[in-house]
């Protein structure tokens, strides 16, 4: 045979496999809305940029009569490629294929790529669509993801791993996801979830449709496990692509510099912040007020909304922001928001981000109910991951600054490179009115008009205590500055602190609240 021949072999095998799991499978997953696996790889990277490894491998299952099937690529397609012209790794589950199922060989496969992302130091970008473990395979299908979880673990922190979830994702698959940066869901698509509807129903007898389970919605609102939540696969793809442009291809890096642009006119920061601070505001609009082209990419939008966490650009540069959203609950921390920073806190820091904390909070939310879910072990995440991270990190007091949220938030105490206030600042170990009625109660309670009292008292505590010059005057805040100058601070404070460098004491490791 000549090596025209063998090539034309060759195109008309690769051709067969590039099917996988033939027409009418391709056309089962489209006709329920899901893109097949090499359109989602595709679409993600860049037009012609994708090239593909072990496309010919095969099962080695021979138990149950598989020895007889011929599962194309084993159900997962591992490959290389670029996304606006940076080198990325990928794999995407190939539902078409025996459902995507995990055996040996397809374990083989991902972890195979898994170790070039580690080892060329460039992001590692999962797509999941499977049916969990390939039950014919028995404890090889275990021993896959384990080899695979390890995996997430030794990369953690070294390179960007993103999970993106196209499909199911059940039982012991889960927890690679959740080993990863960022996980990305689409609504009515996306299912995640350890034990599914039917066995809940045998074991418990209780019913549940898997959306109210594990749906995307309930990952993006209710156990903060999605970061990024889409209407479409497409939108999805686009999200990943925006993230990409916001962070570092690796640990030894920083994220590539962009053009500085000037915010929007539509947000003047002076004009956001009410100078009641009984009266709520959204602090996104602050964060547009001052990044580049009021352009901010958040973070779990729609979990835990009292703390907001994302990404933006100061100068080009980028930046996460850490902020406390006085829109929601006042913006107080409780366990959940405290976990949402506190992660993304460490991510910034594994990966050379500078941290901007916007700060206006009463302190931590108290109630039994708290109490009893770990608040205080929750809490104790914020103030680790802080006091741990060695990034610039700047803190600007918006608003209130109340008892351990004002620690907790990034303060001097915890080693914050810069921390500024507006000239409207409240830090105290509580609020004005709550302290002026423990400390002047006898005073309140005997005068002839106790409430005219009361507010007098008020404004004595605040005049003392609850205002930025106090901290100011001890050093704990380096400058009240003008909220029209936040902006200009920001990028001084960021370029002074840009060759920071920052030691702590030589150990193993910490051992975090987990």
């Amino acid at each position: 045979m000549s090596l025209k021949q063998k090539t034309r072999e060759l195109l008309k095998k690769r051709e067969e496999v590039q099917l996988g799991g033939g027409e009418a499978a391709i056309e089962k997953q489209k006709s329920i809305g899901k893109l097949t696996a090499r359109e989602r790889i595709l679409g993600l990277l860049d037009e012609d940029s994708f090239q593909e490894y072990d496309l010919f491998v095969q099962h080695d299952a021979r138990d149950f009569g598989m020895e007889s099937k011929q599962l194309h690529g084993d159900g997962v397609i591992i490959g290389t490629g670029t996304i606006y012209g940076s080198p990325v790794c990928v794999f995407a589950q190939d539902f078409t294929v025996a459902g995507g199922s995990l055996g040996n060989m397809h374990a083989r496969k991902i972890t195979k790529i898994m170790d070039h992302a580690l080892k060329m130091r460039v992001p590692l970008i999962g797509i999941n669509d499977s049916g969990g473990a390939r039950i014919q395979e028995g404890v090889n299908s275990l021993a896959g993801y384990g080899e695979i979880f390890f995996r997430n673990t030794l990369s953690s922190g070294v390179i960007p791993q993103i999970s993106v979830i196209l499909g199911p994702c059940a039982g012991g698959a889960v927890y690679s996801p959740a080993l990863t940066d960022f996980v990305f869901v689409v609504d009515k698509i996306s299912k995640m979830f350890i034990t599914g509807p039917e066995v809940i129903k045998t074991v418990l007898g209780e019913e549940i449709s898997m959306e109210d389970l594990g749906g995307a919605r309930i990952h993006s609102e209710v156990t903060g496990n999605a970061h990024f939540f889409a209407e479409s696969e497409e939108e999805c793809l686009a999200q990943i692509k925006k993230l990409c442009t916001f962070i570092p291809w690796n640990n030894g890096q920083k994220a590539r510099a962009f053009p500085p642009k000037e915010p929007k006119a539509d947000y003047v920061v002076e004009n956001i912040v009410p100078s009641d601070p009984t009266q709520p505001y959204d602090v996104r609009d602050v964060i547009k007020g001052i990044a580049d082209d009021s352009d901010f990419f958040e973070v779990q939008a729609d979990f835990a909304k009292n703390a907001v966490i994302g990404f933006g650009r100061i100068n080009g540069e980028t930046v996460g922001f850490v902020c406390n959203q006085p829109l929601v609950m006042a913006g107080v921390l409780d366990c959940d928001s405290s976990d949402k920073i506190a992660r993304f806190i460490r991510y910034c820091d594994a990966f050379n981000i500078p941290i901007i904390t916007l700060e206006d909070l009463p302190g931590y939310l108290p109630g039994a109910d708290q109490e009893h879910a770990g608040v205080i072990r929750h809490g104790a995440k914020i103030l680790y991951a802080y006091s741990e991270a060695t990034v610039p990190k700047i803190t600007v007091i918006l608003r209130k600054a109340y008892g351990g949220g004002y620690i907790a938030m990034n303060s001097r105490h915890l080693r914050a490179d810069f921390v500024f206030a507006w000239p409207g600042a409240e830090i105290a170990v509580m609020g004005p009115e709550g302290a002026a009625n423990i400390i002047f109660r006898k005073e309140i309670m005997s005068a002839e008009d106790p409430e005219a009292m009361r507010k007098l008292k008020v404004e004595e505590y605040k005049e003392k205590f609850a205002n930025p010059y106090v901290a100011a005057s001890k050093g704990y805040i380096d400058s009240v500055i003008d909220p029209s100058e936040t902006r200009k601070t920001l990028i001084h404070a960021i370029d002074i602190s840009k060759n920071k460098k920052d030691g702590r004491p030589k150990k193993k490791h910490g051992i975090p609240p987990f």
